[in-house]
């Protein structure tokens, strides 16, 4: 009898575990545009991971709308000394331009920037010791201009004075 219990119980869980997966699947789908956003905004690199699959197969989450649209790393070089920046850039553009369209933007600025600086770190991890020093002064330069200057409506008057302080007398 314990036997003929075992053998039920295993086909009634062989039976119910795809459903069960189905529900989850269903349920992921219909998260909020801000679960999501959020999701593939942290600063970890499966954050990263999880936006730049979705980057490269839209169309699952086409009813969400994203605005994928980006200028890389705006008026900065997107390769600064060949050091590959332009999908860190893109997926900080992401952030902004998406938490700027749910209206939250200003409440997470500054992870979104914090995500940026893991961003470039990771990069900066995948080449040489010799290079790493190099490219980890730039990803701190790119995240401090970010912070400062990342968004217009995040800039103070006084900020714009300290950076033309620091313009050469023309």
């Amino acid at each position: 009898m314990t036997r003929r219990f075992l053998v039920v119980l295993l086909l009634v869980t062989a039976a119910l575990f795809p459903a069960a997966l189905f529900s989850a699947g269903a349920a992921y789908a219909a998260d909020s545009k801000a679960t999501v956003l959020a999701r593939w905004t942290q600063t970890s690199a499966a954050g990263y991971n999880e936006w730049n699959a979705a980057r490269n197969n839209r169309a699952p989450w086409a009813s969400y709308n994203f605005d994928w649209s980006t200028d890389y790393c705006s008026s900065s070089p997107d390769n600064p000394l060949g050091f590959t920046f332009d999908l860190s850039c893109w997926h900080h553009d992401f952030g902004y331009r998406n938490y700027k369209a749910i209206g939250t933007f200003s409440a997470n600025k500054s992870r979104l920037d914090d995500m940026f600086y893991a961003d470039l770190k990771r990069v900066c991890a995948t080449y040489s010791s010799v290079s790493q020093a190099a490219c980890n002064s730039l990803a701190w330069t790119y995240y401090q201009a970010v912070k400062i200057f990342g968004s217009v409506a995040a800039v103070k008057q006084s900020d714009l004075d300290r950076a033309a302080a620091l313009l050469p007398a023309a």
